[in-house]
């Protein structure tokens, strides 16, 4: 499904009594793909909540019938994952503000002020609500296997990446992936075994980069007996136990030019001889390799075979740094997120407005790898509730350091931002977290400290 009919899947709910509200956030949705229904009491909105299963719900905290703040708590007993907007007054925002603590994913304030942070915040909860919904088909479709390679992710890359590894798995050619450090090489690679007619025999893999060249060697071809110090016993090496299943070579760049030799001469004649022996064993083995190098590049270099490049990509996937798609950013995020709520027992999130604008825009040098890392300090050091900005703040730091580098010049809004979010967290540090004396300090009303305050996650 492509995005755009994602869009015109999602269903909106607006719940509110107040006719100039509806006019006007029917005015606002005129022109969204998505699907909005409306109701003016708690009554309508149970029965069109208990027909319909709307993507997000959008609920005036003051309703004829009931409070829309209690009816939500209602609704999200039924549905845990159910994304809601509370639309509340200034005199009502301390409410609004608990009930994000207990999972709320955001709260508005009437009158509306800024149209744009109002299609923001909703954009932000339908963007979420679709990467819960993608890891729940993925676990469904997996059927309770939980061996199986999870591939997150709807970007086009990712979409042609997984088509590409459908197409190759079940035929017995050589694979090479290229990929950046952290991009999920070896996932790929164990999703093309899983997928592959050899999940009767093994997968082996090895890092190459990991192994000296003594070592590399022993662990590829075996060994005999007193072939060297330390062989106190026959040992089979990889060439071998892979018979029948598949062999995976990672960071390949970084095998000695006579391993890379040796390797080719496997490759050419499958036959290979173990260290110390006079024997010559055969074996049936499908290859893959990986590296963080362009492959090419390598060659044009002189620091890896031509020969050996041609023999190894019969079939080349390259998989795209996290940064180049920015649509898998957050579906990674939630997947992550219940992985290690349910590795730690906590029960942690959802992810606020401002985490997500802040996951979205960090550049992740470390790819996959570090987003995991990242979300996984932030479940381990939080004691529940959603994940904040501040909960995020490793990569935060580096992103306003990345922001002002030195003599560099930015643009006005963003310098704007880094101002409030530094001021504001300087301010609570010298009210001591108190809000009143926050704002008699700075001399901003209380009620719009509290929504400046909830734009970067502090409280």
């Amino acid at each position: 499904m492509s995005a755009r009919e994602a869009a015109m899947a999602q269903k909106i709910l607006i719940v509110d009594d107040d006719k100039y509200t509806r006019t006007f956030l029917e005015g606002v949705f005129r022109s969204s793909p998505a699907e909005t229904q409306f109701a003016e009491d708690a009554a309508e909105a149970r029965r069109l909540f208990a027909a319909t299963d709307f993507n997000l719900i959008i609920m005036d905290q003051r309703l004829p019938d009931g409070n829309g703040l209690d009816l939500l708590r209602e609704m999200r007993s039924d549905r845990p994952q159910q994304m809601a907007i509370l639309i509340t007054g200034y005199a009502d925002v301390q409410d609004a503000v608990r009930a994000v603590r207990e999972g709320l994913f955001d709260y508005l304030t009437k009158p509306f002020d800024n149209i744009e942070e109002l299609e923001a915040v909703v954009e932000k909860a339908l963007e979420l609500d679709r990467a819960y919904r993608e890891i729940n088909d993925l676990r469904r479709s997996l059927d309770g296997d939980n061996s199986a390679p999870i591939h997150i992710g709807q970007s086009p890359a990712m979409i042609a990446l997984q088509k590409k590894i459908r197409q190759v798995a079940p035929l017995d050619v050589t694979v090479l992936i290229e990929g950046e450090s952290g991009t999920g090489k070896e996932l790929a690679a164990r999703s093309i075994y899983a997928q592959s007619t050899r999940t009767s025999g093994r997968m082996l893999e090895v890092n190459c980069g990991a192994l000296s060249e003594q070592l590399l060697e022993s662990t590829l071809f075996g060994y005999e007996k007193g072939a060297f110090t330390g062989a106190v016993k026959s040992t089979p090496g990889y060439f071998e136990e892979a018979d029948g299943g598949i062999l995976f070579l990672d960071e390949i760049t970084d095998m000695s030019p006579k391993l890379q030799s040796s390797l080719l001469r496997v490759l050419q004649e499958h036959t290979f001889t173990p260290l110390g022996s006079a024997r010559v064993c055969s074996s049936d083995f499908r290859l893959i390799c990986a590296t963080n190098q362009r492959l090419a590049d390598e060659v044009k270099a002189g620091n890896f075979r031509e020969d050996l490049y041609y023999r190894i990509n019969v079939v080349a996937l390259d998989i795209l740094p996290l940064r180049e798609r920015v649509e898998d950013i957050i579906p990674l995020a939630v997947h992550f997120l219940e992985h290690f709520n349910a590795k730690f027992d906590k029960n942690v999130g959802p992810l606020t407005p401002e985490a997500l604008y802040l996951l979205e825009r960090y550049p992740w040098p470390g790819n996959v790898r570090q987003l995991q890392h990242t979300i996984e300090r932030a479940v381990a050091l939080h004691a529940g509730g959603p994940v904040s900005s501040a909960d995020l703040d490793d990569i935060s730091e580096d992103l306003i350091d990345e922001d002002r580098t030195d003599g560099a010049v930015i643009s006005y809004q963003k310098e704007r931002e880094l101002f409030e979010r530094d001021y504001l967290t300087r301010l609570l540090e010298k009210a001591e977290g108190n809000v009143s004396e926050a704002a008699r300090l700075s001399g901003i009303p209380r009620q719009n400290l509290y929504v400046r305050m909830k734009r970067w996650g502090l409280s």
